[in-house]
């Protein structure tokens, strides 16, 4: 075994330990069988395979309580899928591309912002990627339905010929074509439908790399049988419509984790690493800074259903520490 590797297996230990005690370690273990290697290793192999200035299309944001407002976002996803830009952008240039609601696309552009990115439409990306002169991101909302979404699908791809897709907490339809939270409560009304995208990306051979922690994201579909074992609500028949909470779209490489934010720090390391480029870091400052930010712009804390910069239930000090955690394992790799 390779240091390069032994560090991958620390970052998917570390982030795979189930605080939350939702059934994560089986769907890793699961994940690990079918990949054949550390996830956290693979899904940063996968980012910075992305040649300087492509374009990459990312998604995160879970409207959580659906059945009572579209503008009710969690803070779990939009933390790391900053990370995850951040590093895609200061390692590769790339033109990247958030996928999410219109109605959260307002706390999507603050954190993107928290982080260090300036939020312009496309052709402004496009143009301050080809001179270098700033850190940019794009963010566009995607249709609500379903009939709306496969067409939509095919046009950005064919328009954008994106190099990866990369999602993180991004909820996707089970095999009802129904979006269930991990309580088992339909809570697809004013979702946009992304999942479709990432579907039609696999049809066409589009490398994909997503990130969950609780069965019913994109990506589960690699792990479906997991799901149904080890996932509340998960087996067939425990949901009003029959089919579990289980997401049907599958990924190319999946990393399962405690927590989907831990997952993209972790990936995030594993690409620092491999560049020896500690600028790629998400650092406990910065994780302060974007989850207080998350409170300010109204994104909850989805399990205990309050406004507060814990996320999924844990202290927020617990993500400063597994964030130091992460760097940790790989801080010999950087000097």
């Amino acid at each position: 075994m390779n240091s390069m590797t032994a560090f991958d297996n620390h970052l998917d230990q570390l982030i795979s330990l189930d605080l939350g005690g939702r059934g994560v370690e089986q769907l890793f273990a699961s994940a690990r069988e079918q990949i054949g290697k550390p996830l956290v290793g693979a899904a940063a192999d996968a980012l910075l395979a992305v040649k300087p200035g492509d374009n990459v299309i990312v998604t995160t944001g879970s409207v959580s309580r659906a059945w009572l407002s579209p503008t009710i976002g969690e803070n779990d996803g939009p933390a790391g899928l900053a990370a995850i830009v951040r590093a895609l952008v200061l390692a590769r240039n790339a033109t990247c591309t958030v996928l999410i609601e219109e109605t959260l696309r307002g706390p999507m552009e603050a954190i993107l912002t928290e982080a260090g990115l300036t939020v312009l439409p496309y052709w402004q990306v496009v143009q301050a990627n080809k001179d270098k002169s700033l850190a940019t991101v794009c963010v566009e909302s995607f249709p609500v339905t379903d009939e709306e979404a496969p067409k939509a699908a095919n046009e950005l791809l064919d328009s954008r010929q994106p190099s990866l897709l990369f999602s993180t907490e991004r909820v996707g339809r089970n095999k009802n074509g129904i979006y269930y939270s991990m309580r088992g409560i339909n809570y697809g009304m004013e979702r946009a439908r992304i999942d479709f995208v990432f579907d039609e990306a696999l049809r066409r051979d589009i490398p994909t790399v997503a990130v969950g922690d609780g069965g019913n994201e994109i990506g589960m579909g690699l792990v479906n049988d997991a799901v149904q074992q080890a996932v509340k609500f998960g087996n067939e028949g425990s949901c009003e419509c029959g089919g579990g909470i289980g997401a049907v779209t599958p990924a190319d490489v999946l990393v399962a984790a405690a927590c989907s934010n831990w997952g993209c720090y972790a990936i995030v390391a594993a690409m620092a690493a491999r560049e020896k480029n500690a600028r790629l870091l998400h650092t406990p400052d910065m994780e302060g800074r974007l989850l207080r930010r998350g409170v300010n712009v109204g994104l909850i804390n989805s399990v205990e259903g309050i406004t507060d910069a814990n996320v999924d239930g844990i202290p927020f000090e617990s993500h400063l520490a597994m964030t130091q955690l992460i760097n940790t394992v790989v801080r010999t790799l950087l000097s």
